[in-house]
């Protein structure tokens, strides 16, 4: 394959009918139905497992039970996938939500599977568990994921309970992020256009616009929106996170994080130095708000500025419509600047029909990449409105996307990697984007527009999320003494974003009601759904400005990367690659080395002063 040319017309409906048979038609039930009738087996045969032994049939037994595992493993991934996509794509379809509702039914099976198989690693000794490892090359090949699941079962309840709380969960802590799910894919936003009330969904919704009045209503109209299921939002978070506690202080963890840094194989010494660098340094970007903020006739940012385009934009081309095509196309050659192979892939990806970009009411909010392991694919879902912020997004996605198709090959059980990893893949190919753009870019107007998306980007990562960060803690903090009202939590979110922020925006410009239109505080499968982001940002920033020491050996060494995330620690992963330890301050100071420098040019071009 190779790169596509400009005359190239890209599909915005992707392709799902290629995967499995509509969930409507009697195939697609069959197949589910073979599903759960073939993990109920599973879930009886993982009740009778042999001690975790070498000796005899126990080998054998443990490798056919594994190979199972793996197949069952892969196609509820798939199904999970399918399923997410069509009712993403159809938000208000009941269809699909009993569907959903239904895989979901299942998950206590899969549960009751991995908590018995954890339970019998864990009960293995240390010579039988390495020596069944190292008798099959089936085994041998999957030790990693082995050795992570013996060291989960210290973060089990004893078994009985352990599979009481994995039931009660389906009608518990998943059951209200369904909820939020529903809530947020049903709420319209009404907004005026051409004199005309229109409804939208949240996603439709765009808080770039060039008319300040428009960016500002916008903002007010979703604003009121959102606030009208504020109360129900509040009870889905407060008994999220209320399950959660409840299971931590069963589990004796020492506090509300470290079940997320175990999810994401992470040391807390590397989030606490990558935060301590962060809070020392991030000053800086008050220079760029400020400057922005003169460049827009403003004393001092709202909320709905950060993302406005500058004055001269349109001259950059910035603040135009950049329709579906051209933008597809700007990936493609970008990605391609950077490697061959990252390039042939985004062309594979958008001419293959794997991703779903059209503008339409219906859709749910929010942009997502989801993996079919078993087809060695993947599905990008977003809406496209045909900004440079969508382009981004784009790319973004595609980045998740190339990381499971470089995945592909390996072994079932060592293609799932860390969210913070994934996001490190996702923001590192917004960053050969964004690069890509700039070294190109040929006039003053052009590389400020590029400068202050970048910049903006940086905002989000390291002020925007931080504030998400600060407010989950203090919110599961005080959560521990019972439920929180509405008003407390907008509260919290105000408190914590003009920490995150360092006041810098305007006294009337901030949004305390933020947590309620965050689809990631209500993620229930994956709890502190914040930080994994700006680690993923911060270090594909450091690995973009490697990539440019490295030269062409770089893309190898980056594939490698990939790689890693499947069999390895966070920190192992990056420094067998990279040689930096990321509990050191080493790695985040040239990451933030690159922030500065941008913030630097801005202020050049606009004819302010210089960070220095």
């Amino acid at each position: 394959m190779s790169a596509t040319t400009a005359t190239t017309s890209y599909g915005q409906n992707w392709d799902l009918d290629s995967l499995f048979p509509h969930p409507s038609g009697e195939e697609f039930t069959n197949l589910l139905n073979g599903y759960r009738s073939g993990l109920a087996a599973l879930a009886e045969r993982s009740d009778k497992l042999p001690a975790f032994s070498p000796r005899g049939e126990n080998g054998t037994e443990w490798v056919a039970f594994l190979r199972e595992c793996e197949r069952l493993e892969t196609l509820a991934g798939d199904l999970s996938s399918f399923i997410g996509c069509h009712a993403a794509a159809d938000a208000a379809n009941k269809l699909y939500r009993q569907v959903e509702a239904a895989l979901s039914a299942l998950d206590p099976l899969r549960d009751r599977v991995f908590t018995n198989l954890e339970f019998a690693l864990r009960d293995a000794s240390d010579a039988d568990f390495q020596a069944l490892v190292d008798a099959d090359p089936f085994m041998k090949s999957n030790a990693f994921f082995l050795a992570q699941r013996r060291k989960n079962a210290r973060l089990r309840l004893p078994r009985g309970e352990e599979l009481l709380a994995a039931d009660l969960a389906v009608d518990g802590i998943h059951a209200w992020g369904r909820l939020y799910d529903r809530l947020s894919g049903e709420l319209r936003i009404k907004v005026m256009e051409k004199g005309e009330i229109v409804e939208k969904s949240p996603g439709q919704i765009r808080f770039d616009s060039s008319e300040r009045s428009v960016r500002q209503n916008n903002f007010y109209a979703a604003e009121k929106a959102w606030k009208s299921i504020a109360d129900s939002c509040a009870d889905a978070l407060n008994h999220i996170a209320g399950t959660r506690l409840t299971l931590y202080r069963r589990l004796g963890l020492a506090d509300h994080l470290e079940m997320p840094l175990h999810k994401n194989r992470m040391k807390r010494a590397t989030l606490d130095t990558m935060w301590s660098v962060i809070t020392r340094r991030k000053a800086v970007l008050q220079k760029y708000l400020a400057a922005k903020a003169r460049l827009l006739g403003q004393e001092r940012l709202a909320w709905y500025d950060t993302q406005a385009p500058l004055p001269g934009a349109d001259e950059a081309g910035q603040s135009a419509e950049v329709p579906y095509d051209a933008g597809a196309e700007l990936v493609v050659r970008n990605f391609s600047g950077f490697s061959r192979d990252l390039g042939e892939f985004a062309s594979m990806a958008l001419t293959g029909r794997w991703i779903e970009a059209e503008n339409r009411s219906g859709k749910r909010q929010g942009a997502f990449c989801t993996g079919f392991a078993g087809k060695k694919q993947s599905r990008v879902f977003m809406t496209f409105t045909n900004t440079h912020d969508n382009v981004s997004t784009l790319a973004h996605e595609l980045g998740h996307a190339y990381h499971s198709w470089v995945l592909k090959d390996q072994p079932f059980f060592l293609t799932d990697y860390p969210m913070n990893l994934a996001e490190t893949a996702s923001t590192f190919a917004e960053a050969v984007l964004a690069e890509q753009r700039l070294a190109d870019s040929k006039s003053r107007s052009e590389k400020l527009s590029i400068l202050d998306h970048m910049l903006a980007d940086a905002v989000a990562y390291l002020m925007n999320i931080h504030a998400r960060f600060l407010f989950e803690s203090r919110f599961h903090e005080e959560r521990r003494a019972g439920e929180l009202p509405a008003e407390r939590i907008s509260e919290l979110m105000l408190a914590a974003q003009k920490e995150a922020y360092l006041s810098s925006l305007a006294d009337d410009g901030w949004y305390p009601d933020f947590w309620v239109s965050k689809l990631h505080f209500y993620i229930s499968g994956l709890p502190f759904y914040n930080f994994p982001y700006t680690f993923g940002y911060l270090l594909s920033t450091g690995l973009y400005a490697l990539s440019q020491q490295a030269g062409q050996d770089f893309p190898k060494q980056y594939r490698g990367l990939l790689v890693a995330t499947g069999c390895m620690e966070t920190e192992a992963a990056v420094q067998s690659t990279t040689g930096y330890d990321l509990a050191q301050a080493d790695f985040w100071e040239k990451s933030l080395d690159v922030i500065e420098r941008r913030v630097d040019q801005f202020l050049e071009l606009v004819g302010g002063s210089s960070t220095k």
